[in-house]
């Protein structure tokens, strides 16, 4: 594998450098660059942002799918991108055993037909989960994973990036600051050619060697940081007059003012550098960051059609099950004559404190009204009864509505209605009026208006 090492080794500076500003960073020994509020301010938001988009997505996935083990199960199917296989829902799974129950104990029996009309409810409701499931799935799950997975992910890469710009510009201001204290420090130093005595030259010689006692006391500093020896091609001052043998006078220093002015200089275009990087990394998180607004603004159309389409779920879920208790009131009346369905009054008395609506002796067609006779006397005795002075409001009707006997109103979609209620009426249904027309209305296909 062919390596560049001159790259491999300035990437090994850079970390190493981003680390060191870091680490000093954190012990408060160097100068950070701080962001504006309004930078902070859209990194929490983002922040924040990102955290509840996590739990609103891993709740609903509970709610859809409350087994943990098939969620386990679809999320390896994704990852592998593969189809995840269908999967019968618990209605259907439900309606399986009830319908096989019956064939079994004998569909002809009351208790085999029964289990039929429920069978047959139960597969329904499941379809129609399969179906919420699914619509929830497409118009609220993905978004929030397509924020997640992507969006996210490059303003979490532009926010690393920004960080590492922001390292280097702070390295790059102390890089600079101590080179201008080395430049004032260096400022400080007598110059060489105005203190040299006026009876010496300069010479060089590349085989000139030195002992201690030729060596002047104002070079024993230097060579220390020479502890081989003296034998180096060096700069000393020879004097004019030939009979003077020993040579005397100041070596110049290894770094003057203008190596220092050229390590300024540097300094301050590597500074310039890193500034102009960091201010465009800056603008380019900036408006990712802004575009959170955005995402806000498309997670609230998802949040509306999620609810939709719930909403569209249990209005199914609803009418199933209405359906259902009208077949099984029918059947019932059949079995067990003389037994009412839909009155309130049980037949036998309840066994424990539960609302009259609610026992086991009577399986009610629906929320009624109180007290009411069967429903040719009913539908005689609404016509008779006339609406309260006060207490009437106007509702507008959700769903289309079939009466199932003549004590109830058909509604149709989107049509207004006067509706009131009476005393000791069902608190489920109300009085509806249209017209001429009078019946009992389900207050879950209404929408009261003020």
């Amino acid at each position: 594998m062919d390596f560049n090492m001159k790259k491999l080794a300035s990437d090994a500076g850079i970390f190493f450098t981003r680390a060191v500003q870091f680490t000093e960073e954190k012990f408060g020994q160097a100068e950070k660059t701080e962001l504006d509020a309004h930078f902070e301010n859209l990194l929490a938001r983002a922040d924040s942002t990102k955290n509840w988009t996590e739990k609103i997505l891993r709740q609903t996935e509970v709610l859809l799918q409350p087994n943990p083990s098939a969620r386990v199960e679809e999320f390896l199917y994704e990852k592998l991108d593969r189809k995840v296989p269908s999967r019968v829902t618990g209605g259907e799974l439900l309606a399986q055993y009830m319908a096989e129950a019956a064939s079994e104990l004998g569909p002809t029996t009351p208790y085999g037909e029964t289990l039929i009309k429920v069978a047959e409810a139960e597969k329904r409701l499941g379809a129609a989960e399969r179906d919420f499931i699914h619509a929830a799935s497409a118009s609220f799950l993905t978004p929030l994973r397509n924020f997640l997975e992507g969006d996210w992910k490059t303003i979490s890469k532009e926010r690393r990036l920004l960080q590492n710009r922001r390292l280097d510009l702070d390295a790059c201001k102390a890089r600079l600051k101590k080179a201008k204290a080395a430049e004032a420090k260096a400022t400080t130093v007598p110059d060489f050619q105005e203190t040299r005595p006026r009876n010496y030259i300069l010479s060089a010689s590349a085989s000139a060697t030195l002992d201690d006692t030729s060596c002047p006391p104002s070079w024993a500093s230097w060579k220390e940081d020479y502890p081989g020896g003296w034998s180096l091609p060096c700069i000393f001052l020879l004097p004019l007059n030939p009979s003077v043998t020993q040579a005397r006078g100041c070596l110049s220093l290894p770094k003057d003012r203008k190596l220092w002015n050229d390590e300024v200089d540097k300094a301050e275009q590597e500074l310039r550098v890193a500034q102009t990087e960091f201010d465009r990394q800056a603008e380019v998180t900036r408006l990712l960051l802004e575009g959170i607004s955005s995402t806000h603004v498309n997670h609230l159309r998802c949040l509306h059609e999620f609810v939709e389409s719930q909403t569209t779920y249990y209005a199914q879920c609803y009418r199933h099950m209405l359906d259902l208790q009208k077949q099984l009131g029918s059947s019932q009346g059949a079995i067990f004559p003389g037994t009412f369905v839909g009155t309130t009054e049980p037949a036998s008395p309840p066994l424990s404190s539960t609302s009259p609506t609610t026992t086991a002796a009577t399986m009610p067609m629906g929320p009624s009204v109180a007290g009411l006779a069967p429903p040719a006397e009913a539908a005689l005795c609404l016509e008779e009864v006339a609406p309260p002075s006060s207490g009437t409001r106007k509702a507008r009707v959700l769903y289309d509505y079939e009466a199932a006997d003549s004590s109830e109103l058909a509604l149709l979609a989107d049509e207004l209605i006067t509706v009131y209620s009476l005393p000791g009426m069902d608190p489920d249904w109300l009085i509806g009026e249209r017209g001429n027309k009078k019946g009992k209305v389900p207050v879950t296909y209404l929408e009261l208006l003020s």
